[in-house]
């Protein structure tokens, strides 16, 4: 413990009592004293500590090059960092030549622990590791408002630093009001630690729009102009606005002939309850935006109504319907003529910006089209040709991944009970079918017809995840899209599939079954089974086909969507597993409810050898199927469709969805949902690209720019002319 104790006196002269006790409670957490330095939300559970960080801790041994490269000042041999080396020179800030020198003064004060005028290397490495905090932008303010290293804040050193912002040069702010007594005393001589100045932060500016109020309220009758009410938010509540919102306060307020006419306000006029509901929605917004994203469950191209919204927000008691009523004032300003919360919306309200963002990390991220109302023709087919290319990899993958099942099943399906061949069945059940294959055929039997397979199920699954797409986009309106919607596009990708796929899958069924009996002197392969077919032959069995593939695809579809939404998270993100189970779930009503179609299809495309019963048509194939064999013959293969089915869909979504994600390209339609996540951008977004800038320091630009608009706390950029 002696190395620990003399690294602990080294650092006495830097920290107040409550530092040096948080100092050896960290001491004890490791010998890395660097890792230990004070900063108020420290934790001895290093677990806890690294999963609250999302940037790493520096190494002191890369901070101490930098340091001394940046510091300009050398007291008896120790190198220091002035204001201005540090705020300027090290951190690139305020880099004007009429720079405010007292703004560079106050910021370096943050890492200025002992105020002393400058910053030493051990302080350097204590705002470092303050930086990385959770907490950073408080424990920063905290640091900017104690001016004499106390631990604690004074009215005095309060008001000093509120009168050197911007707001105040603005409008001014009674420091003898009762807010003020609350916090300070009657006398003002009580100091408020830490978490109590966190709390005064917070509502000082709540304070402050009301007093503003009141100033600009000369007759004392809970009234102010449209145009005071604008000078109120740019100045003391100018860190809550966006540009849209700025630009827009004197219509949303009733100023102006766009102006909405609340029940409580007339033309130009602005009530007390109506500027408190004003602020206190834009306060809310991350609570807000909450709503939204819990109710567009992983859909963002969605679009509230105020109904749903009022609803969505019933558990929510601080949100009341006045605040709503403004909220979607400023979205219909935001889009004229509709009367519906979107994402954007939210985004042109909010400060902190939301934003999309993948589960994924994007190999390719292409903006094809800026803005929605730019998609033509053009764009529309190429969005189409996108899809197709993705949706044939995908199903090239799923038919690959369950081909063996594949053949199992068209062997089941193809067995007869009456007039068969040898007198007997050839296969007890599925599992018998696949060890007979692999015994009398070898393993490369369970791939008969692979090729003809993956070339045919390419553009089919590609048609049919297109075509589905396609007519979804068409039924969607404002994100949502009914259930007959969802049928019609299901049913219609499964219609379009069978033009091209029927030829490929008559070839497939042949060739599938041509190991069944031996011919003597007679190979089969593609060319013989297309020269034995012809060209009209290729679609024999195509109305059974309609008959399975547009029921499968109005059932499967729907089913899928339903069922991302069930599987998704509390944010309506899925996850690649999500997806999977989603896909196979759905797979299995679809599949099983299809067979007869499927079996009727298989019968009729099979070439029938001697003493097998043939078929005319559908009808004619059922009616023999029910009367030869019975009911229960239209639902043999059952379990090896649902099988092959319900994988293969699996690993083909999938597939889809996941290259999706990867090789992203935006035509401005709609996007997959589940895809993405509404998330607030956070200072990480912001971190210092700066080779010198690292660890804590990585963000160090960003957690004093945070202050400025969490806080509203503007500092003066440039010196003042008198």
């Amino acid at each position: 413990m002696s190395q620990l104790q003399n690294e602990k006196a080294s650092f006495d002269h830097l920290l107040t009592s409550s530092r040096r006790r948080e100092l050896y409670q960290n001491l004890g957490c490791g010998s890395d004293v660097f890792s230990a330095l004070p900063f108020r939300t420290a934790k001895c559970n290093a677990e806890t500590a690294i999963s609250q960080r999302s940037i790493p801790r520096a190494n002191p041994d890369h901070l101490r090059p930098i340091f001394d490269r940046f510091a300009s000042k050398e007291i008896k041999g120790k190198r220091l960092m002035t204001p201005e080396d540090f705020i300027r020179g090290y951190l690139g800030l305020y880099t004007e030549e009429n720079y405010n020198k007292e703004t560079v003064r106050l910021l370096a004060s943050a890492a200025d622990t002992t105020k002393d005028g400058d910053i030493s290397f051990e302080e350097f490495c204590a705002f470092e590791a303050l930086l990385c905090s959770p907490d950073a932008l408080y424990l920063t303010a905290f640091e900017l408002f104690d001016r004499n290293a106390s631990d604690t804040i004074s009215c005095d050193e309060f008001e000093a630093v509120i009168r050197h912002t911007q707001p105040l040069h603005d409008q001014d702010f009674d420091f003898n009001s009762e807010f003020i007594k609350r916090y300070f005393g009657a006398d003002k001589k009580r100091n408020v630690n830490y978490h109590s100045f966190c709390q005064l932060l917070h509502d000082f500016y709540e304070e402050q729009g009301i007093q503003a109020f009141k100033k600009y309220d000369k007759n004392g009758n809970g009234t102010i102009s449209s145009l005071d009410f604008q000078q109120i938010m740019t100045t003391v509540k100018g860190h809550l606005l966006t540009d849209f919102v700025r630009h827009n306060l004197i219509a949303v307020s009733g100023g102006g002939a766009s102006g909405h006419k609340f029940s409580d306000t007339r033309s130009g006029i602005v009530t007390f309850p109506y500027y408190a509901a004003f602020n206190s929605l834009l306060a809310k917004m991350e609570l807000i935006k909450r709503v939204y994203v819990s109710n567009a469950r992983g859909n963002l191209d969605i679009e509230m109504t105020k109904e749903e919204f009022l609803h969505a927000i019933q558990s929510y008691t601080q949100v009341t319907p006045y605040e709503v009523e403004i909220l979607f004032h400023l979205s219909e300003l935001n889009h004229p003529g509709r009367k519906t919360l979107s994402l954007k919306d939210i985004q042109a309200i909010d400060p902190e910006r939301l934003k999309r963002v993948s589960q994924m990390d994007r190999l390719i991220n292409i903006k094809a089209v800026h803005h929605k109302d730019e998609r033509g023709i053009g764009t529309a087919f190429l969005e189409s040709g996108y899809r197709f290319l993705l949706g044939s990899i995908a199903g090239a993958c799923g038919a690959t991944a369950v081909y063996p099942i594949d053949l199992v099943k068209t062997r089941m399906q193809n067995q007869r009970t009456s007039g068969s061949f040898v007198g007997e069945v050839m296969y007890k059940n599925s599992l018998d079918c696949f060890k007979k294959v692999v015994k009398f055929e070898g393993l490369l039997g369970l791939y008969r017809g692979l090729l003809p397979q993956i070339v045919g199920v390419a553009p089919e699954k590609a048609i049919k995840l297109t075509m589905n797409d396609f007519m979804r986009d068409k039924f969607t309106t404002d994100g949502k899209i009914p259930l007959y919607g969802e049928i019609i596009a299901g049913g219609t990708g499964g219609m379009c599939q069978v033009v091209f796929t029927n030829p490929l899958e008559i070839v497939k069924i042949r060739l599938q079954t041509a190991g069944e009996v031996q011919q003597a002197g007679k190979k089969i392969g593609v060319m013989s089974v297309l020269k034995e077919l012809g060209f009209l032959g290729l679609y024999k069995g195509s109305r059974a086909c309609f008959l399975r593939d547009i029921p499968f695809s109005a059932i499967y579809f729907p089913a899928y969507a339903h069922a991302k939404l069930a599987t998704a998270d509390e944010d309506g993100m899925n996850s690649p597993g999500s997806l999977f189970c989603s896909a196979f779930i759905a797979g299995v009503p679809a599949a099983g409810l299809v067979t007869p179609a499927d079996v009727i299809k298989t019968r009729l495309q099979v070439a029938a050898r001697a003493g097998q019963t043939t078929y005319n048509g559908v009808i004619d194939c059922a009616r023999k199927l029910l009367k030869e064999e019975g009911p229960m013959s239209l639902w043999k293969g059952t379990a090896a469709r649902v099988c092959r089915s319900s994988p293969q869909f699996a690993v083909t979504l999938l597939t889809y969805e996941v290259l999706q994600r990867l090789f992203y390209v935006d035509f401005a339609g709609s996007r997959p949902t589940g895809s993405e996540l509404a998330t607030t951008k956070t200072i990480q977004d912001e971190s210092s690209t700066n080779p010198d800038h690292v660890g804590g320091y990585k963000l160090a630009a960003a957690t004093f720019s945070g202050i400025e608009h969490k806080f509203g706390l503007f500092l003066p950029r440039f010196e003042t002319t008198k």
